[in-house]
């Protein structure tokens, strides 16, 4: 037992270290080589192949290629097209186009985001097969991914790679051992009898008829709601904590220089949440996990909002960072728990891809291009660095004000019973 769970936790720490590397720093870089309009485009490409390639390689994963192969496939394409982009990034420097950077990491990010519940069902059926209960093993597990994506975020920071296409290639790397490593994890079932079915079982279309089920249909139109909270900060924290650079004030202060690593506190405390999760999940149950979820990223938009980089506006900053790891955690990884237990082991890879769509598809997608229009509304145009900093903070007070109502609306609209477990 203790042989397979340091197995998983190396394929999550390789699966988040790949994801680290660039995720936080990648809008400074856009910033420093004259993207800055792109940052959206960027992350809302994540999104955007969220919406299908997920729910793809889970039907792959289920009906034909092994979760643990297809896995370690994705890991190499993905790593290739990475190091493509940071090639480009390389041999023209600050005048790289759009055009020669974008379609490289696109095709990246395309085999990278199905990784992610492809990890969660390799993990899942390891530790099914070792008699291991999912919502107490799991949670530890997933927090070597997260330490892995904390290394990441250090790397870049310190070694400067984060105002460069050196991250790129750091990503590439991570990438390659993945792969390699992906070969040699316990082997995923397929069903591979197709005799008799239809073109929704063959295609295994049949985790769409989840919707069916109104509290499943409410909990996945929530989970896109709340996607759309999930590449705002991604997208827009380090350039926003770069831009108090522009005042001689703020321009040498720790927070502001070291913005990457800063931003990597909210990974540790990911860290530390996911060790609660199980604790959540079967005290409180999933409705109000998740609601404890929304009231954090409403937090996290605020205290972003109100802060600055010194004095007490460091402390605020600070905070954003903790509450961070309850908005993601509560919110991501108790609802992959929710679904791995509340959908049939024929489409569980299915259900998770269908997950990871909602969230990380078209919330992410809508999220990023609506996250960009408020942040173009509130500052474009603002050559004083007062005016420019006071509509970032609006644009951020108009995240958390979303993220309140939409919680509010979940409490009112999911219909969930919890039955805590008797001792």
């Amino acid at each position: 037992m203790k042989a397979i769970k340091f197995r998983l936790i190396v394929m999550n720490f390789l699966i988040f270290a790949v994801w680290g590397a660039y995720l936080c720093s990648l809008g400074i870089y856009l910033g420093r080589i004259g993207m800055g309009a792109n940052i959206g485009k960027f992350f809302a490409i994540q999104g955007i192949v969220s919406l299908f390639m997920p729910a793809l390689m889970g039907i792959v994963a289920d009906r034909w290629i092994p979760a643990q192969k297809l896995l370690g496939i994705c890991h190499f394409l993905a790593a290739v097209f990475m190091a493509l982009a940071g090639y480009m990034g390389m041999k023209y420097g600050a005048d790289v186009t759009f055009g020669q950077l974008f379609p490289y990491y696109a095709i990246s990010v395309a085999f990278f985001m199905p990784t992610i519940a492809l990890g969660n069902s390799v993990s899942y059926n390891a530790l099914n097969q070792a008699g291991l209960d999912t919502v107490k093993a799991f949670p530890p597990i997933r927090v070597f991914g997260t330490i892995g994506f904390i290394l990441s975020m250090w790397i870049v920071n310190f070694t400067g790679y984060k105002n460069g296409y050196e991250q790129l290639f750091v990503s590439a790397a991570w990438g390659i051992i993945l792969a390699i490593y992906a070969f040699t994890l316990p082997n995923c079932p397929v069903n591979k009898n197709v005799e008799s079915k239809s073109f929704v079982d063959t295609f295994g279309l049949r985790a769409f008829a989840l919707f069916k089920d109104a509290r499943m249909a409410v909990f996945f139109i929530f989970s896109f709601l709340l996607g759309m909270c999930l590449q705002v900060t991604n997208g827009f924290a380090t350039p926003f904590l770069d831009a108090f650079g522009q005042s001689p004030e703020y321009a040498n202060a720790f927070a502001v220089k070291n913005n990457v690593f800063l931003s990597s506190i909210s990974q540790v405390s990911e860290t530390l949440c996911i060790l609660l999760i199980p604790f959540f999940l079967k005290k409180f149950g999933i409705k109000k996990v998740m609601l404890i979820a929304f009231g954090a990223w409403a937090l996290r938009f605020f205290f972003l909002g109100a802060g600055s980089p010194t004095g007490f506006g460091l402390v605020l900053f600070i905070l954003s960072m903790i509450v961070y790891g309850v908005a993601f955690d509560f919110f991501n990884i108790s609802g992959s728990l929710f679904v791995d237990q509340n959908t049939d082991e024929k489409i569980r890879s299915s259900a998770q891809g269908v997950f990871m769509m909602m969230t990380n598809g078209l919330g992410a997608t809508i999220g990023s291009f609506c996250a960009q229009a408020v942040v173009n509304h509130f500052t474009l145009g603002k050559a004083d660095f007062n005016e420019l900093m006071t509509g970032w903070s609006n644009a951020w007070y108009v995240f958390a004000a979303f993220a309140l109502v939409v919680g509010i609306l979940f409490a009112i609209l999911f219909k969930y019973k919890h039955q805590p477990e008797q001792k």
